[in-house]
């Protein structure tokens, strides 16, 4: 199963500004990513404590990071020399989704005018994105990957998501959730990657189909992807696997 573990944020100097400024109790609603994944449960007690500090301050925390976040600013990124082939760390329990990809078809529904089943040779036959970025993990280790895909921006306009659509929700082949707004996952470094360092994905890394960009943390960044669904608004007990259990929801950087 997806897997993140530990529980302190990192913090880009402007957002620790801003945190310390205006709530600072907010520092204390870390999360963790390698590679979007489940955590084992000797570290659910943890979590389940801080699900009470993040109910009262995780409303100021988004309204924070949604102020700082501009929607069309690129991250960083870096050339293929910056790669870090081994630094990418896999954290996977329980269950390794094997998904074949001559089968495999993309789910997109919710609230869109156009819902499409999409097969992988449909998603590469979309515009290819490459991007070498930084993959953070807030236990304190960081990895420059190229990831390559489609944007998910490109699959909206496929779809054409309805005016009310704030939210995306990410079903992944392992049970794993996750969901966005809508502002992020139709960021243009938001991809659907199907490559990784200009292979394809490893399964271990997600395959067929991941998200990946440089503006979430990794435990946004959904593995085996096998649905997205654009909703109006947000089930509050299924915002994320991890946020359900207290992490915290825009995982912005």
């Amino acid at each position: 199963m997806q897997f993140d573990k530990h529980l302190h944020h990192r913090f880009s100097r402007r957002q620790l500004m801003q945190y310390a400024s205006l709530s600072g109790m907010g520092l204390f609603l870390g999360s963790c990513s390698s590679d979007s994944s489940r955590v084992s449960p000797i570290f659910k007690p943890l979590n389940q404590q801080s699900g009470n500090v993040r109910a009262l301050f995780e409303p100021l925390n988004q309204s924070i990071e949604e102020l700082i976040f501009q929607a069309k600013t690129p991250s960083p990124e870096y050339p293929i020399s910056a790669i870090e082939p081994n630094a990418l760390l896999i954290n996977s329990f329980d269950t390794t989704p094997v998904i074949n990809p001559n089968i495999f078809k993309l789910i997109v529904d919710g609230a869109v005018e156009r819902p499409m089943q999409l097969s992988m040779k449909d998603i590469q036959s979309l515009p290819l994105v490459s991007m070498v970025i930084r993959h953070v993990c807030v236990e304190g280790w960081a990895a420059i990957v190229q990831w390559g895909g489609v944007r998910l921006y490109d699959i909206a306009k496929l779809v054409q998501p309805k005016a009310g659509a704030r939210y995306v929700y990410f079903e992944s082949a392992d049970n794993y959730y996750e969901s966005w707004d809508i502002a992020s996952a139709l960021h243009p470094q938001t991809l659907l990657a199907y490559q990784k360092n200009g292979q394809d994905i490893p399964i271990e890394n997600g395959a067929p189909l991941r998200l990946a960009s440089p503006i979430k943390l990794g435990y946004k960044q959904s593995k085996w992807v096998i649905r997205v669904s654009f909703t109006n608004e947000l089930v509050q007990q299924r915002r994320g696997y991890w946020v359900d259990e207290g992490y915290e929801w825009f995982a912005g950087l």
